[in-house]
């Protein structure tokens, strides 16, 4: 078990005028309300790229290709010249170059890895983006630069890297950092620090089931999880203040061929760049 003393804090956090807003519109239109939540839940933050990040950015091919099933364009990042690949799926607000410490490693062990910028994030286009559109991305990706030895995700890129394998996405391995679970859960904590009444969370879920026609829970990881055959390393960090880890521990319990890494004091991202957490994902998909 990987330790640090400090307890991380939370790393996204809504503003207070945010806040303030939905409180207002909730007073005097719930449908305007779940409107504004909506659009708020499905806008991710574009960060600068970190100096970290750099030599991977300025190392990598580059290429804009099309995600026919969503008509968006996103970028995609090949780092590396080794034929045997692994895929790299970032969080929300992240990047195709996030896991530059798990793909530095990945190229030393001699394979190459694929990265992509999900839509409205990094340098893809659009402003507005949900778990859906990762998934599919990851299933054209796989069409277009597959097949993959293993697969590594992040927070929302470990949910969507689950329902991906659900749909299809032949891998050997995958590692799963940080994951979300229950879409309820991710919702109704999304609610709440909005501001907003419980009942916006049932409203917000109708919401979107509406546009994918859909359940929402359909899409938590622990489902996917229970179909998955391959091996499949859960690791979370204990005091994680975005995802809790309660969330990493019931993903693992329905896996059938699973292992958990439970990690302390090194939150939602700082994990990203911790050496025994690098390595023991290395050890788990090389063998």
């Amino acid at each position: 078990m990987a330790k640090k003393s400090k307890k991380a804090a939370q790393s996204l956090k809504i503003p207070k005028f945010i806040i303030a807003s939905a409180k207002f519109l909730a007073f005097i239109s719930p449908k305007l309300a779940v409107l504004f939540a909506a659009r708020l839940f499905t806008t991710p933050m574009k960060h600068k790229i970190p100096k970290r990040e750099i030599e991977m950015d300025a190392n990598s091919l580059q290429k804009t290709i099309n995600i026919p099933s969503i008509q968006k364009d996103i970028v995609v990042y090949k780092y590396g010249t080794s034929d045997k690949k692994t895929l790299l799926v970032h969080g929300w607000s992240g990047r195709g170059t996030q896991l530059v410490k798990f793909a530095d490693e990945l190229i030393k062990q001699g394979y190459s890895t694929i990265s992509f910028d999900a839509p409205a994030h990094g340098k893809s286009e659009g402003k507005t983006t949900i778990m859906t559109e990762f998934i599919e991305s990851i299933l054209e990706i796989e069409k277009q630069f597959g097949p993959f030895e293993a697969a590594i995700g992040h927070s929302l890129g470990g949910m969507s890297s689950l329902n991906a394998v659900k749909r299809g996405l032949k891998i050997n391995h995958l590692v799963t950092i940080g994951s979300g679970d229950i879409v309820s859960d991710i919702i109704d904590d999304f609610i709440l620090q909005l501001g907003l009444k419980h009942k916006f969370s049932a409203l917000l879920r109708e919401h979107f089931e509406k546009k994918i026609q859909q359940s929402m829970d359909s899409y938590s990881a622990y489902i996917a999880a229970g179909k998955t055959e391959i091996p499949v390393l859960v690791i979370h960090d204990n005091d994680d203040e975005d995802v809790p880890v309660k969330a990493g521990i019931h993903i693992h319990k329905h896996l059938k061929n699973g292992q958990l890494m439970i990690t302390k004091g090194l939150g939602h991202r700082k994990i990203l760049g911790n050496d025994e957490v690098i390595q023991k994902t290395i050890n788990f998909i090389k063998n």
